[in-house]
């Protein structure tokens, strides 16, 4: 069976989304999530984990950080905190936090979301053996790679099938070193919507901003596989996660309510070519204008890199 996880961006677009027929809700804190759409407080966390039960749906947390000693020693009691609430999942990327988990005996089932790092079923099944119940696959791992690895895996391996794709983080603050370079006072965070074009190509977009993780650079063009879900599906990769961070709004929850769409299309046998070219179209139109959309490395050779 398919899984839809999205991102939200408020309560109120959390109900949009479940109302819309997504599985899973994506959520989390600034201090220990990864690039989300927003910070939560932890009143508006318990909210959105009750609407997603009420609704018979699931809620993930992100706990996905690499947490420096500032940080860890606040992961504990969060950790306690989601378990209170009632999560159903988190994603943790940074062994410690996985630790601290086991130490502390809180019985919440991690995915491992190791980033760049995830990229074969041995890094997977290394973090399955040890308690993962699932993965969330590296965005680079082109799909002829993905076909080897399918029947390898002893859980199940997130794919991005919409959104931002970030290409790298650095826990230097390189925004604010710039800014004190050129002896500038200027806004650091996302909503600023800075982004980076390479020289003599101004049609670039690699989107940029600066928080308590660092700097994080993204793609620049965002993902959308609506035209390869088929192939997706016929390997056994069924966790699709759809990432609002640059796609906000009422539009994403359109673009949520396609990708469910989809979803009854693959599970009832009518997914067709057609279908599916007919539903990019509607998401070329309400993705954001600025950004562009592509498939990613998915149909990259991989020994045309070696």
């Amino acid at each position: 069976m398919i899984e839809i996880i999205a991102t939200a961006e408020s309560v109120e677009q959390a109900e949009l989304l479940l109302k819309a027929g997504v599985d899973t809700l994506y959520i989390g804190e600034e201090t220990f999530g990864l690039r989300l759409p927003a910070s939560f407080s932890r009143e508006e966390q318990k909210e959105i984990t009750e609407l997603a039960h009420t609704a018979g749906k699931r809620l993930i947390a992100a706990v996905n950080g690499i947490m420096h000693p500032d940080k860890m020693k606040h992961v504990p009691e969060y950790l306690h905190f989601l378990a209170e609430i009632g999560v159903d999942q988190l994603t943790a990327g940074d062994p410690g936090v996985i630790y601290t988990l086991q130490k502390e005996k809180i019985d919440i089932p991690f995915i491992y979301d190791g980033e760049t790092m995830v990229t074969s079923s041995r890094q997977i099944n290394f973090w399955a053996k040890r308690g993962a119940a699932g993965a969330v696959l590296a965005r680079e791992v082109p799909f002829e790679e993905m076909m080897n690895m399918s029947e390898q895996l002893l859980v199940p391996a997130e794919v991005l099938v919409y959104g931002a794709t970030c290409i790298h983080q650095s826990k230097r603050p390189l925004l604010q070193n710039y800014y004190n370079y050129i002896q500038a006072s200027e806004e650091k965070g996302k909503e600023r919507g800075l982004f980076l074009s390479e020289p003599k190509k101004e049609e670039t977009h690699y989107s940029i901003y600066e928080d308590s993780h660092g700097t994080h650079i993204f793609a620049d063009n965002d993902i959308s596989m609506i035209l390869e879900l088929d192939k997706l599906y016929d390997y056994g990769y069924k966790t699709w996660k759809l990432d609002g961070i640059y796609a906000p709004g009422e539009n994403f929850v359109k673009v949520a309510k396609l990708f469910v769409e989809a979803k009854e299309g693959l599970e009832s046998g009518n997914w067709t070519i057609e279908k599916a070219e007919q539903i990019q179209e509607q998401i070329q139109q309400l993705h954001p204008e600025n950004r562009g959309l592509d498939e990613g490395f998915f149909h990259l050779d991989p020994d045309a890199i070696r």
